[in-house]
């Protein structure tokens, strides 16, 4: 399950989040996410609405769900949920409640996993 989790330091963090919902709403959510990953450095208003077009999604729809705020309290209790069970930053992966926190190789989750798993 992925979990929003927008850093405060980055103040277009939230709402690239909220946008990334909208587009969910459409089935486009990991497309829409693979942008604003791609593509950190121009998070702005007009740039969520110009890869909304470049997916498909239904601009008046997407404008309106944005514009809505509609996903700004699910966006912030992903967070506060993150933040009570000590998340720091992103990423941050649970496997059976066991945090790890960071970019790991594969190695590191497969060792969390057996370990689960025995």
């Amino acid at each position: 399950m992925f979990r929003d989790y927008p850093l405060n330091i980055h103040p277009l963090a939230q709402p690239a989040a909220e946008a990334a919902q909208c587009a969910h709403e459409q089935g486009k959510f990991w497309e829409y996410h693979d942008k604003l990953f791609e593509n950190q450095a121009q998070l702005n208003a007009d740039n969520f609405k110009k890869w909304a077009g470049e997916l498909e999604l239904d601009a008046s729809k997407f404008d309106e769900c944005v514009a809505s705020g509609k996903h700004r309290q699910n966006v912030l209790a992903d967070f506060q949920a993150g933040q009570k069970v000590g998340v720091t930053g992103t990423p941050a992966f649970f496997v059976n409640g066991r945090m790890l926190s960071g970019a790991h190789p594969f190695e590191k989750f497969k060792e969390i996993i057996d370990d689960e798993l025995r």
